[in-house]
């Protein structure tokens, strides 16, 4: 879970330093607001998948649908706002909203998917956090820090667990599982790889994570609104 892979930046007096530059992608080379044009408009891709989700969920009406659209509407201005002023209150801006669309998801799919009652999906969310650290930390010692990446690997991880658990009782949200895991385990290569890749591509790899994360979370909607309530 990404919640390990957020460091806290701390001044001299142990006060948050919020305008502390952050640069920790290929494309910037300075600390300007358009140092990142591609990595900052990309992020266009979740204001679409957001719309997108939006009208499904409401043609539905789907309230938990319309929250997690709502959720990657943010996350598409969270990150809209790190890769231009790249400083540690936007890279907060960036990630909080993450890390909540990972956990309204957890729970409404642990409700939805195995008929549970709400609390079963905060047990669900409780056990996720001890889980991902285990796992974060258990694969780091293995691959590396990933360029940041590996705090992201238990959700994929995840994802396919609940697909095997799936793939008798509901086949069909199984197959949507399943397909949602490949895609986030693309795009996270394509994450992983940025700076590895800057010396022969400047312009890095960083934008194809926003655009392939963004299908794969309008994808992961879709699938919690067919599988009903």
């Amino acid at each position: 879970m990404i919640f390990i892979a957020i460091l806290p930046v701390w001044s001299i007096d142990g006060i948050m330093d919020w305008f502390r530059v952050v640069d920790n992608y290929c494309e910037r080379i300075d600390a300007g607001y358009w140092s990142e044009p591609v990595n900052a408009l990309t992020n266009g891709a979740f204001l679409v998948a957001a719309v997108v989700a939006w009208r499904i969920a409401a043609r539905r009406g789907d309230r938990g649908g319309r929250l997690l659209a709502a959720l990657v509407f943010a996350i598409g201005v969270g990150s809209y706002l790190f890769h231009t002023h790249a400083q540690v209150w936007s890279m907060l801006a960036d990630v909080l909203p993450i890390q909540a669309f990972i956990l309204v998801y957890l729970y409404l799919a642990t409700v939805r998917f195995f008929a549970l009652p709400w609390w079963g999906g905060i047990l669900a969310v409780a056990a996720f956090i001890p889980y991902s650290i285990l796992v974060a930390r258990g694969l780091g010692a293995l691959v590396g820090d990933l360029n940041g990446s590996i705090g992201y690997l238990p959700v994929p991880i995840l994802i396919a667990g609940y697909a095997v658990l799936l793939r008798r009782r509901a086949p069909a949200t199984a197959r949507g599982m399943a397909l949602g895991a490949a895609m986030l385990a693309v795009s996270l290569v394509f994450r992983s790889i940025d700076t590895a890749v800057c010396p022969g591509f400047p312009l890095g790899t960083h934008f194809l994570w926003h655009v392939l994360n963004a299908v794969m979370l309008g994808w992961m909607i879709a699938v919690l609104i067919r599988h009903g309530r």
